[in-house]
């Protein structure tokens, strides 16, 4: 008799399943042109469709045919993506964010007006969720109400102020630089001060000149939403963010917002192909690999700069990758190999690539110290300069400027890093911390989004501060009032004070007979 509580125990463990997620309907939007912001995401959504959920993604690129999977391919954004890179090489604050501001704007416009987008405007079609990259371009978040939807956001890059404030999340600007910034959380005063200035004059334009034309462009497209753009803005369930604190620093996060930073790397890097392994396997001191990402095109790179890497490279015992986006290249050194597109993780994955020289945007990044590989940035624009920085920092990394390359920094750079053994081992001690985790940045991010599908928007993670306003959030009336009653008490008691002395000083009713005598 006494074993019978233990089957039943045993038969309830046995019996007990975890809760299922039926089959939704999700819409992904990736509107820019470059590459990385689908690469960061392609794994994640593939995973979702694997799991049997119907997926609808827009971007800007080719797409082979995935089962589960549906694409609406926006390619008018590619006639813009040179002209992106020019407008963001200004040097002031403010005209970056103008540039940036005219650059959204555009890939609104491509994704919107596009044949394919349209027709799913139009169709009737609803979805269970949106996935919506959050950079800004907001009228692309209303397409959740469009469909009655719940939001979710995504962002390759992390956090930031604008999507730390569409969460409710606080986070104090002073260890937290602006993402635009070459500046890390280790502030120095005059660092501190630079950076709230940056912030005060970004939080000015946003408010002042970017969400105004937004709200324009919002009731271009959707003329008779359900909801007003700020409503929108606020709608967001959840967020996954393309960081980890092992990459980065320490910072606070809302239940809600999930970091899946390094989601695009396989575990299991895949082979190479032939001529790659030979090139790589056959050089006995060992190989380097540059690449200056999606964005940045380096066959569009000034010739003084293209001549100064092609002299340092020749110099060199190593042979050299280069992602190089022509098929020819004057003057190429026969230790170089070109090619217009490299698998990358899978190349950084070799133990005989020794360094990896990046334009340091944060994918990269991730991947170079998940697989134990030392850094050389040139940061171009946006996050790579405070990614450059923080590599420095931390000690898995050098940075040099591109607008101004001299081959003997070039030469000493690359020299440093292959030579001191502390840089690469600065790397692989962060990918042992990073690789340290319970579940892979994939089955982390399927999962929570899976719980919000489950829990229909998982509105019990809504943090009370998004319904606060600034002066309540900040607690600024509660500190008024605090500071205001002590005040007011001594104010009264000085007045008080001020009466009795008065009254002492009073004359004496027998003051005149005295004066007499």
């Amino acid at each position: 008799m006494r074993l019978l509580p233990v089957i039943a125990i045993v038969f309830c463990a046995l019996s007990a399943k975890p809760l299922q997620t039926e089959s939704a309907k999700i819409l992904a939007t990736l509107p820019f042109p470059g590459r990385s912001q689908y690469i960061f995401m392609e794994s994640y959504l593939k995973a979702l469709a694997a799991k049997g959920h119907q997926v609808t993604v827009i971007n800007a690129f080719k797409n082979k045919e995935t089962p589960n999977m549906r694409f609406i391919e926006a390619l008018k954004a590619h006639d813009f993506a040179e002209e992106m890179m020019s407008l963001l090489n200004v040097p002031l604050l403010w005209q970056q964010l103008n540039a940036i501001d005219y650059i959204l704007n555009k890939f609104i416009d491509t994704t919107m007006e596009d044949e394919g987008v349209q027709k799913l405007v139009n169709s009737g079609e609803t979805f269970d969720l949106v996935l919506a990259e959050m950079l800004q371009m907001e009228p692309l978040y209303a397409l959740a109400q469009h469909f009655n939807a719940t939001l979710v956001g995504f962002s390759s890059f992390g956090t930031d102020r604008t999507i730390d404030e569409a969460a409710g999340n606080i986070s104090p600007i002073s260890y937290n630089p602006l993402v635009t910034s070459p500046r890390t959380d280790r502030m120095t005063f005059l660092e501190r001060l630079e950076n709230h200035y940056d912030v005060i004059l970004e939080d000015i334009h946003r408010h002042f000149v970017h969400l105004p034309h937004m709200r324009k462009v919002f009731k271009k497209y959707f003329p008779n939403a359900k909801k007003t753009m700020e409503e929108v803005m606020d709608s967001f369930s959840l967020i996954l963010l393309g960081q980890h604190f092992s990459l980065s620093y320490p910072r606070p996060y809302l239940p809600n917002m999930i970091e899946v930073g390094g989601m695009q790397i396989s575990h299991k890097p895949k082979p190479l192909p032939e001529d790659i392994k030979q090139f790589i396997e056959g050089s006995p001191h060992g190989v380097i690999y540059f690449s200056m990402g999606s964005n940045v095109k380096s066959k569009d790179l000034p010739q003084e700069t293209r001549d100064t890497l092609l002299k340092t490279f020749a110099k060199l015992k190593q042979r050299v990758l280069w992602k190089f986006e022509d098929d020819e290249m004057p003057g190429k050194p026969a230790n170089v190999l070109i090619k217009k597109w490299y698998p990358q993780p899978d190349i950084l994955a070799h133990p005989n690539v020794k360094l990896f020289i990046s334009h340091g945007g944060l994918l990269s990044s991730t991947e170079s110290v998940y697989f134990g590989k030392p850094i050389l940035g040139l940061p171009c624009f946006y996050d790579q300069h405070m990614n450059v920085q923080r590599a420095q920092r931390v000690g898995f990394g050098l940075g040099l400027d591109l607008n101004n390359l001299k081959q003997e920094d070039l030469e000493k750079a690359i020299q440093t890093l292959l030579t001191d053994p502390s840089y690469a081992k600065a790397a692989l001690a962060i990918s042992e911390r990073y690789r340290d985790q319970p579940e892979s940045a994939v089955d982390r991010a399927v999962w929570w989004t899976e719980y919000v599908i489950r829990h229909n928007g998982a509105p019990h993670l809504r943090a009370a501060s998004r319904d606060l306003n600034f002066i309540q959030l900040h607690s600024l009336d509660t500190l008024a009032v605090i500071l205001a009653v002590p005040l007011l008490v001594t104010l009264l008691i000085l007045k008080l004070s001020c009466k009795l002395l008065r009254g002492k000083k009073q004359k004496c009713p027998h003051s005149d007979k005295l004066k007499k005598h």
